[in-house]
This record gives C-alpha cells, sequence and structure tokens, in this order.
C-alpha cells in the first residue's frame, strides 16, 4: 500500500485527508515565500552589490503601501490556516454518539486494547472498516502517546486520567502505531498494529475469538458484588450512596451546586477519589478504591455502570439533576 505522496503514510481514515490537505496548504505557502525571498535576495546580491571602493547607496524612501503588504497578507494567510486547522481540530474533538468503544491501556513497554466483548489483545487492535472508533485511554505508570500515522490520530496517555480519541478507517489492512511520547527505555519497541477488518470478518473474529474473555459487563457486575458496592448503591435510590440506574451520560447535581456530566472520567475519579465530587443529599462515606483496583478492573466497573444506562431511574436518591439545570 503506496500513498500517492511518498513522504506521507498512506490515507487510512476520514481524518487523513483533511490533516493533508492542510499540511499540503502550509507547505505550499512555506516554499512559495521561503523561495521568494531567496530568489530575491540571491538577485539584490548581485544587482545592488557595490561596483567601485567609494560607491554610496542612494536614499530610497519608504513605501506604506508596501509595509501595508507584506503585514496584510501574512496576516490573511496566518488566519486562513488558523481556521482551518481549528476545522479540523473541532472535527477531531467532537466524538460522535455512535461510536464502538475500545478502551487502551499504556504500560512500559506494552499496549493493552480490550474489545467492547471482554476480548482483550497485546500490541493489536481489530476494528471494521467504516465505523467509528472511539479509543478511551489511560496509562498505568507514566505518559505514553498513541499515534497511528495512516490515520492521522494522536492522543496523549496520562497516567489517573482517560483521554479519548476517535477515527472512522476508510480502507482494510494492517497499519503500524507508535507510542511517540519518550517513556523509557525500551520507547522505540512500544508499538503494534491495527489491523482494520470488513465488518463481516471482524463480527466473525469477534465471535470466534471471545472463548476465554469474560465479559466486562459480567466482570463489573461481580466485582460490583465483591467490593459491597451494592450495599449503599441500591437501585431503587434507598441505600446510603446514589443509585446507578441510568447514571452515565445523565447530568449529575453535586453538593456544591454545580453539574457535571457522568462520564468514563467522572465514574473513574469517583472510583478512585470519592470526595472529590459529592453528589446533591448525600455524604462523603465512600472509601477510596486507589491501588486497589487495576485499570482492567475499572474498565470492567464503567462498563456494568454504563449498561445500567437503560434501567429506570428512581424518582429519588438518583442524584442526577433535572432537564432544567444549569449546564
Amino acid at each position: 500500500m503506496q500513498s500517492q505522496l511518498p513522504i506521507y503514510p498512506e490515507q487510512a481514515s476520514n481524518f487523513a485527508p483533511q490533516v493533508d490537505a492542510l499540511m499540503l496548504f502550509i507547505t505550499g505557502i512555506c516554499v512559495f515565500f521561503a523561495a521568494g525571498v531567496t530568489v530575491a535576495i540571491v538577485v539584490f546580491f548581485f544587482k545592488y552589490r557595490r561596483k567601485t571602493p567609494d560607491a554610496v547607496g542612494i536614499t530610497i524612501e519608504e513605501d506604506a503601501r508596501l509595509e501595508a503588504l507584506w503585514m496584510i497578507v501574512p496576516l490573511i494567510l496566518s488566519m486562513a490556516m488558523f481556521g482551518w486547522g481549528a476545522v479540523v481540530y473541532v472535527d477531531y474533538r467532537n466524538v460522535p454518539r455512535d461510536t464502538l468503544d475500545i478502551y487502551v491501556i499504556g504500560k512500559q513497554w506494552m499496549w493493552k486494547a480490550q474489545q467492547p466483548n471482554g476480548l482483550k489483545e497485546i500490541n493489536e487492535c481489530h476494528v471494521p472498516v467504516g465505523r467509528n472508533i472511539r479509543l478511551i485511554l489511560s496509562s498505568e505508570d507514566v505518559i505514553h502517546d498513541f499515534f497511528v500515522p495512516a490515520f492521522r490520530v494522536k492522543m496523549d496517555v496520562v497516567p489517573g486520567h482517560y483521554n479519548t480519541m476517535w477515527f472512522r478507517p476508510t480502507k482494510p489492512g494492517r497499519y503500524h502505531f507508535f507510542c511517540s511520547q519518550y517513556c523509557g527505555t525500551n520507547h522505540a519497541l512500544m508499538g503494534g498494529w491495527v489491523t482494520v477488518m470488513e465488518p463481516s470478518d471482524y463480527a466473525a473474529w469477534l465471535s470466534g475469538s471471545a472463548a476465554g474473555n469474560a465479559n466486562p459487563v459480567v466482570a463489573g457486575e461481580k466485582l460490583f458484588a465483591e467490593k459491597a458496592c451494592s450495599t449503599c448503591h441500591v437501585a431503587n435510590g434507598t441505600g446510603r450512596s446514589p443509585s446507578l440506574n441510568g447514571v452515565y451520560g445523565a447530568q449529575v447535581l453535586l453538593a456544591d451546586g454545580s453539574i457535571v456530566v457522568a462520564d468514563e472520567a467522572y465514574i473513574r475519579e469517583s472510583i478512585l477519589q470519592p470526595n472529590a465530587k459529592i453528589v446533591a443529599g448525600y455524604q462523603p462515606l465512600m472509601p477510596t478504591f486507589q491501588g486497589q483496583l487495576t485499570e482492567e478492573q475499572i474498565f470492567a466497573l464503567i462498563a456494568y455502570i454504563k449498561s445500567l444506562q437503560s434501567q429506570p431511574v428512581p424518582a429519588t436518591g438518583a442524584g442526577i439533576a433535572p432537564p432544567t439545570g444549569k449546564r
């Protein structure tokens, strides 16, 4: 698979044509002006060089029109670059709703990916072509960076925090990914492959490879019971802590009057630092699970809580803000 421009990797995602077009525009503008300035320097060097030792240069009056021109033209071009880049960035940061979510953990010096059905991969990530994919990224040790050159996407992977990025693969094939943030001795070896498959092939691979891999929702439900979470987070809202039914994706009213969206990052923080954001109407009774759960276990708990999104929300005790709450 070769790119039309050998200086670039192959274009294999929805973002690749946009990023390449912007880079070609910026590069073209820079080369045009660099070449123009270089040619002008060479021409003026020979045309206006001192012909005799006693020659004196003539006085040249400044031209306000020329000065305005070389301020206005660069301003227009730089704003065009900024505006175009902003459009690409906003598209990159606005994640569609219909994504296939895959959890990715960076660890010195390997990548672990978990498919929605619980299938785990090491330095591999299988995805279907033409489907919006969202990677939920976390690190177990130091800062890493997940970079797929053929997709033109990259994102920092930070310990103690979730970052997300999305893309839509456009061509089946195998595409190399790297860690592009220096993370230690074997940083250069920390990479793997994204395998883009036809949807039918992906479904067959997923069903054929699922043996021995626990469904994350089932694993999360089991862990939820083992850690005695169900004794406080009672489904009907009568417990000492808010019900988790329907909480994922909802707006949660906090004790300080602010409202947050219950996304993956909020749920993770609530598990590891439960006193960081106290739900309105409840006391800070929940113990911290910092250091007691692995990232895979946290993913499983989040998957289970996400599965409760369709469950009936109790009239009281959920901590969910009313639709008219401030945003």
